[in-house]
């Protein structure tokens, strides 16, 4: 058997200072400000906060009665919360501009089998995020704001308020982004031996009933909105319990590979 403290090191000879670090942290903390700042500008320019706000509105706008508008009840909540909306959209945007800089600053400091295991993570899981909040915004607002209005009693005139449903959009918005990460979550789990993968087989059954526990708190009041998160966190802990697998066999590192090839 090899011993994995004879076997040579991938990071033998790439130390730095510890001052180096700091000044490429530094660096890489400032490119991350100028990735956020140049969308910030962009989106100030093109199409502007207003306009940004007024997309972000929309699937309410439709579900209003004709005529209906939102309120305002701040005295600087019409400047204020548009302005919110774009540093926010700014940073959604540069978001994978910051995972690199974040990437390319621990990235040296990983074995070879650690990269395999962590770039993949920190991609999928950016994709994952925006998938939720995308599939909360085309769909889940469309069926529940109608549901929601539908609810509503005919002596309430529905006006709601602009900073209070930017509230609720990010709740949204974090909730369904988190809630997407299934698969990331299930891998890392079995990766770290702290489940394997034949528990997380036997375990569907449980999980379908906190998923459905978490459906059930999260979105709005209607079954639709339900069901919409419901089956996609069911469909991805599927996917999670097979891309546990892969990960687990192609990240293994050296020693943990002798030992399974030399397993009978």
């Amino acid at each position: 058997m090899t011993d994995k403290h004879s076997a040579p090191d991938e990071l033998a000879g790439t130390e730095q200072p510890f001052v180096a670090h700091l000044l490429e942290l530094r660096d890489r903390l400032l490119y991350c400000l100028y990735g956020v700042g140049a969308w910030l500008a962009l989106l100030a320019l093109y199409p502007g906060p207003s306009r940004l706000y007024d997309w972000l509105a929309m699937p309410l706008l439709h579900a209003l009665p004709e005529g209906s508008r939102m309120i305002a009840v701040g005295v600087v909540s019409p400047f204020l919360v548009p302005i919110k909306v774009t540093v926010m959209a700014a940073f959604a945007l540069a978001l994978p501009w910051i995972l690199y800089q974040v990437w390319a600053f621990v990235a040296p400091g990983l074995y070879r089998h650690e990269k395999k295991l962590v770039l993949p993570l920190v991609v999928s899981s950016t994709v994952l995020f925006y998938l939720g909040a995308a599939f909360c915004y085309f769909f889940v607002f469309g069926q529940a704001f109608p549901a929601i209005q539908r609810m509503a009693p005919a002596s309430v005139a529905v006006s709601p308020d602009m900073d209070a449903y930017l509230d609720f959009v990010i709740t949204m918005f974090i909730a369904f982004g988190v809630t997407f990460e299934v698969p990331v979550v299930v891998v890392i789990l079995a990766r770290m031996e702290l489940v394997t993968v034949a528990q997380l087989r036997a375990w569907r059954a449980y999980f379908v009933v906190a998923a459905a526990a978490v459906s059930g708190v999260v979105t709005p009041p209607d079954p639709v909105s339900m069901l919409a998160l419901l089956v996609p966190m069911l469909l991805l802990y599927e996917v999670g319990i097979w891309c546990a697998q892969i990960f687990i066999k192609h990240t293994q590192a050296p020693d943990e590979e002798t030992r399974a090839s030399e397993q009978p």
